[in-house]
């Protein structure tokens, strides 16, 4: 699923999204500490229809758009799932399924395969069961997870797992990738969790040490290679410990947009947490339209809007100035320079706080509840 960088054009505007996330729903059986959906959730009377979306699948594809993520929350509340599914194939829009896996059924997967999905993302929250199902905040979700996983073997549609990783279950790192690895997975995403949103309530329980970092980069790199061939990764640090922020999304309206359930438009999944910014609604413009000229996928798109060090740092144009949510979420400034970076004036509180927390005892976690705060 990799492919060449869109660049943008200053002359002819912006060069198409390689892809699109269709939030189709906030809904979703587990409570994950670490949820990065907005604060603020869609409720079911509030997602768009499907005739909404079937239109947005076309814009999208008129748009250049190659891919469609099919997420939420999870997706499958939807019982639309399968016309969103048929209709993309038809457009001939590569199509991803990003599930929990807990609420899908045999039958209901096998059909999704014939009416032409293309990939399926499984969630796994640990490789060990109670901890899994402890972290999800659903019991008996591990089972259904690998039950599915068969399914998906068995109608021959390759599999992603994602994998979240934190100091609560980064112990286990070594059997999870083995059970990616049993499981026929193709890819395997070990991706250290980000603190904004939810997430960002439970840092202080989810902040893994330097040590239990380093450890696992250590086992991720090994890995890769006695697996090269099996299990392609994806590793995601977590910024906390960086010196160089990572281009967040490819760089902010670069490659990517979002589509939350009730039809804005945003820039990245947790672009909402950042005040100030006006989203653009499928409801009330072409998508083609948002993604060229809408205020929020302007305001930090390309280099223009970038302070010193950015400004005139040599890698303005590979990191694209790192995650604007995270400059907020830590600065209280989203035009900041990202405080992953060893430039940010905020850099050595970064460190400082992530050290700080690592090694105090792990509170409770505050899980999320689509029915409470």
């Amino acid at each position: 699923m990799s492919e060449a960088m869109p660049e943008v054009r200053r002359d002819a505007g912006p060069a198409p999204p390689l892809a699109v996330l269709f939030e189709l729903s906030h809904r979703c059986p587990l409570q994950c500490p670490y949820c990065s959906n907005p604060l603020a959730l869609e409720r079911a009377q509030g997602e768009l229809d499907t005739a909404t979306w079937l239109r947005v699948l076309d814009e999208a594809e008129d748009l250049g758009i190659l891919q469609v993520h099919f997420s939420g929350g999870e997706p499958t509340v939807r019982k639309d799932l399968e016309d969103l599914v048929a209709h993309a194939a038809q457009l001939g829009l590569y199509s991803n399924l990003i599930t929990s896996g807990v609420l899908i059924d045999r039958d209901r997967l096998l059909h999704l395969a014939e009416l032409g999905l293309d990939h399926l993302q499984l969630s796994i929250q640990d490789s060990d069961p109670e901890n899994a199902d402890r972290i999800g905040g659903y019991r008996g979700g591990h089972a259904k997870k690998l039950a599915l996983a068969g399914w998906v073997r068995e109608a021959g549609l390759p599999l992603t797992v994602n994998a979240p990783v934190h100091r609560q279950n980064l112990e286990h790192l070594e059997d999870t990738i083995e059970l990616a690895v049993a499981l026929g997975a193709r890819r395997l995403e070990v991706a250290h969790v980000q603190y904004y949103g939810w997430g960002l309530k439970n840092r202080a329980a989810l902040m893994p040490t330097r040590a239990q970092l380093e450890r696992a980069t250590e086992v991720v790199e090994a890995a890769r290679k006695r697996l090269k061939g099996v299990l392609v990764f994806d590793y995601v640090v977590p910024d906390y410990y960086a010196r160089r922020p990572k281009a967040c999304m490819g760089g902010w309206a670069r490659q990517f947009l979002n589509i939350a359930p009730g039809g804005k438009v945003l820039p990245c999944h947790a672009a909402e947490s950042i005040p100030g910014l006006e989203f653009d609604n499928v409801k009330d413009r072409p998508l083609s339209e948002i993604w060229r000229s809408s205020q929020a996928f302007q305001r930090f798109r390309g280099t223009d809007w970038m302070p010193e060090p950015c400004r005139s740092c040599e890698q303005r144009e590979i990191d694209w100035g790192g995650c604007r949510c995270q400059a907020f979420a830590i600065t209280g400034n989203a035009a900041a320079t990202d405080p992953a970076c060893a430039l940010s004036p905020d850099h050595g509180a970064l460190v400082a706080l992530a050290e700080a927390e690592s090694h105090r005892e792990a509170p409770a976690f505050t899980y999320r509840r689509i029915g409470g705060s």
